[in-house]
């Protein structure tokens, strides 16, 4: 039963929204010290879907051992499993429906103490629904975004950032061969940290990202003064809810099916043309999409991905629930759930990687920072 229980003897874990580089560590540093206290793990299947269609594994240390490095998620992952918004189909069309009344019955049918919930914004907020329901809940931040106001990091940005940066050095190469404009799309969705960190770590010229909507005109400049000075080529990285001023995002498409229905993308095949059609010079462009979710997790990650599962596995046997583990500075500390969805984290035109990037002649597309 939910709410109050005496000594916690069985968890599930859930591994929800996209997946990333790390969630394999995370679920590695839950279940070996349950184990080793006495605690059976369930792995529940496809994040908060498993949770509402009942489907569980058992996780023993057969199945956590050697998967510290390994990328995604052996329990698997799903951005569409909301239970407070269920997409059903009714005569051939879409009706959300709210699934939370059996997503509490499967909970305490699998007799689970408590539940640990590792992803983004979305999970964390189903999560704490969840607890206002009475379920015994602790939280693990993950996206690639780093969009989670109360840690100062999520796991899966460092390895997302690498892939980005990589990719910007490979792409300097073919650039400079071909004295080409190359314009480089990173996810993040609504927060720019990807293309931020990635762009200033792979030596792009200019960054555009959400929070500093850009001016074109400021953009064909930088690259015709690169041009005029020289430099026969330049790399764009470009966040994909990066927008112009008074211009909107680019959405690619729009999924009823996920609580957030737009699916962003096509910025940097925008960005690319523009490019072409007002300097006149060559313009190429690039989406990573996917990649940067997928692979094995930086070194970084991996232990970052540790701490937090041990912490969260802790903070299960002391029974302080509704809280996630927090990165705070070089410790891992516990805060509300609340307090960890109350604000999105954004990139503030002050932050020190924004200064810093200026400071070695980054272009963000405005002449206001």
């Amino acid at each position: 039963m939910t709410g109050k229980i005496g000594k916690v003897k069985r968890i599930g874990i859930l591994t929800g929204g996209g997946d990333c580089p790390g969630l394999n560590a995370v679920i590695r540093g839950v279940s070996k010290p349950a184990h080793d206290n006495g605690l059976s793990v369930l792995g529940i299947i496809d994040g908060f879907e498993g949770l509402v269609k009942g489907k569980g594994m058992e996780l023993y240390n057969k199945d956590v051992s050697g998967i510290l490095a390994s990328g995604g998620t052996i329990i698997g992952s799903s951005n569409k499993g909301d239970p407070f918004h269920w997409p059903e189909e009714v005569g051939g069309q879409i009706k959300i429906v709210d699934k939370s009344v059996e997503t509490m019955r499967n909970f305490e049918g699998w007799g689970l103490d408590a539940l640990i919930a590792i992803g983004g914004d979305g999970t964390q907020n189903i999560a704490y629904k969840l607890a206002q329901m009475g379920m015994n809940v602790v939280g693990v931040p993950k996206t690639i975004d780093n969009d989670l106001e109360a840690t100062d990091l999520t796991f899966g940005h460092d390895s997302a950032v690498f892939v980005v940066a990589e990719a910007l050095d490979r792409l300097h190469t073919t650039a400079s061969s071909h004295h080409r404009v190359m314009v480089l799309e990173a996810m993040g969705r609504y927060a720019g940290w990807i293309a931020l960190h990635g762009g200033l770590a792979g030596g792009a010229d200019i960054i555009l990202i959400p929070e500093i909507p850009f001016d074109w005109n400021m953009v064909y400049e930088k690259v015709i003064q690169r041009n005029m000075m020289g430099k026969k080529f330049s790399i764009v990285c470009v966040a994909e809810g990066a927008k112009p001023k008074d211009g909107e995002m680019v959405v690619k498409a729009t999924d009823a099916k996920r609580t957030d229905p737009i699916q962003l993308g096509g910025i940097a095949e925008l960005v690319a043309k523009n490019i072409t059609d007002n300097t006149g010079l060559e313009t190429r462009y690039t989406v990573l999409g996917h990649l940067q979710r997928g692979g094995s997790p930086t070194p970084f990650d991996r232990i970052l991905a540790t701490k937090f599962g041990t912490y969260a596995i802790q903070l299960v046997m002391k029974k302080k629930f509704n809280k996630m583990a927090a990165l705070k500075g070089n410790e891992i500390r516990a805060v509300d759930i609340e307090e960890a969805i109350s604000h999105q984290k954004l990139v503030k035109p002050t932050d020190q990687a924004v200064q810093a990037a200026i400071a070695v002649g980054v272009s963000f597309g405005t002449k206001e920072l």
